[in-house]
């Protein structure tokens, strides 16, 4: 009973503070209008205080990934949920139409943060839950994130109402929603060093246990992402992934701006459409995780949710301009519920045909390909939207979607995790062991046995 409290603390206060992290990446853009007036900058420096989220990842994501593997996930989660707190406090002193910098080095600070939060899920899931649930796991504790941003869709437009004729009025709404998101923070901070353990008692599986038998000397860093790249089913997903996700991010980065430009005036309806998009994401994720551990389909499902985010992404692009909210806020979310829902079944993805390397590296590593590719539309994406129309930036995507469906559609689906946990296959383990190395060397791994 212990160990399932302990399963549920983890994975409701790291999607917590996932939560907040999410929150304050997407909480300019959505108001990309309101803060571009504010601090009297151009669309394009108001996106990047969204970019600067995918930028920071790329060059942090192997010293995250190392942290991990060799301080364990206690340390990682408050470093993260530390650093959240810090970015969020410093906006506080950015509430004047002249600190645009502060605002971009406090966002910068939050973006360091998520390097910490965003490799998490697939290695909790890893290290707490068994084959049964594992997959499920991993969407809740990518709920988080996902809450987060649909959170940050709905909020600042309601806290931050549009008001150019009265910049006062606008800062101190802006403070609200500041100071707010501060506090919470701060909260969650506490709570994570409170609540957060290193790992359970006892393996909660035949794969976690094989893992936890090999002594921490014998794992290179350096050999697990060298291992990494040699494997050809992953570096598909990786490039796949990416492209799936940053097409994510650079929707929801542009998407007041898309919005705007046929709906004039209508910020809050943009914010609820974002929210619309990522809700239906949310239970897409959920639905796919418990797919997953149903039916352990890993590639049908993740290739048959690409096709259908390629579709959807399609029916968004030709009906934003008939006219009509109602349609964008059902094309939002079906194409919210399906790509959204894609993200945690890359993880899992990745995490069976890498096995026994590292949850974190694995997912670490795709992160970074989302953040690279998310960049990269983001800017395309924008320039295409203010040069010609939403359209045009939108069938961008959709170009580039239909690339990752050839690519995920050549994935060999070679279920390593699933097969150690069957008793299919006896491996060599040459991986990460899921000890840090300043935690006792358990001594409860009976079912280690039956190798």
């Amino acid at each position: 009973m212990k160990d399932s409290a302990e399963k549920a603390e983890w994975d409701w206060s790291g999607s917590c503070y996932s939560l907040v992290n999410a929150f304050q990446w997407i909480q300019y853009s959505i108001l990309s209008n309101v803060f571009a007036g504010f601090y009297g900058v151009s669309f394009t420096q108001v996106d990047w205080l969204s970019m600067v989220y995918m930028v920071a990842y790329v060059p942090l994501i192997l010293p995250a990934t190392w942290l991990l593997d060799a301080r364990g996930l206690r340390l990682t989660a408050l470093l993260g949920s530390g650093l959240n707190a810090l970015g969020a406090w410093l906006k506080c002193g950015s509430l004047a139409p002249s600190r645009y910098p502060l605002t971009l080095a406090a966002q910068t600070v939050c973006a360091v943060a998520q390097v910490f939060i965003l490799g998490l899920p697939s290695r909790i899931a890893s290290v707490w839950f068994g084959p049964t649930e594992v997959s499920t796991a991993c969407a809740v504790a990518v709920l988080g994130n996902q809450l987060g941003t649909a959170i940050g869709f709905l909020l600042p437009p309601v806290l931050v109402p549009n008001t150019p004729n009265d910049i006062d009025l606008m800062a101190h709404n802006i403070s609200i929603m500041f100071y707010g998101t501060a506090i919470v923070s701060t909260l969650l901070f506490f709570l994570t060093g409170v609540v957060f353990e290193e790992k359970p008692k006892y393996p909660p599986s035949h794969s976690q246990a094989v893992l936890q038998t090999m002594p921490p000397e014998d794992y290179s860093y350096k050999q697990s992402i060298i291992n990494l790249f040699k494997n050809i089913p992953f570096v598909l997903l990786l490039i796949s992934y990416g492209i799936m996700t940053g097409v994510f991010y650079s929707v929801s980065t542009l998407l007041n701006q898309m919005i705007v430009t046929h709906y004039e005036g209508e910020e809050v309806n943009a914010g609820r459409i974002g929210l619309t998009l990522v809700v239906a994401g949310m239970v897409g994720s959920i639905i796919c995780g418990l797919w997953l551990d149903y039916t352990k389909t890993y590639k049908q499902t993740t290739l048959i949710v690409y096709i259908l985010s390629f579709i959807g992404l399609l029916v968004f692009t030709f009906t934003l301009d008939l006219g009509y909210l109602i349609v964008v806020f059902v094309t939002g979310g079906v194409l919210g519920f399906f790509m959204t829902g894609y993200l945690p079944l890359g993880f899992e993805f990745a995490v069976e045909i890498t096995y026994p390397e590292s949850e974190g590296t694995s997912s670490g590593l795709l992160n970074a390909s989302a953040q690279i590719f998310g960049i990269i539309f983001t800017l395309v994406q924008g320039k295409l939207t203010t040069d010609y129309s939403p359209r045009a930036g939108n069938l961008f995507l959709c170009a580039w979607i239909f690339v990752g469906i050839i690519l995920t559609a050549l994935i060999k689906s070679d279920l390593k995790r699933h097969n150690v946990n069957s008793g299919i296959m006896n491996l060599d383990v040459k991986a990460v062991p899921v000890d840090s190395p300043v935690e006792p060397e358990s001594t409860t791994l009976k079912i280690q046995s039956d190798l």
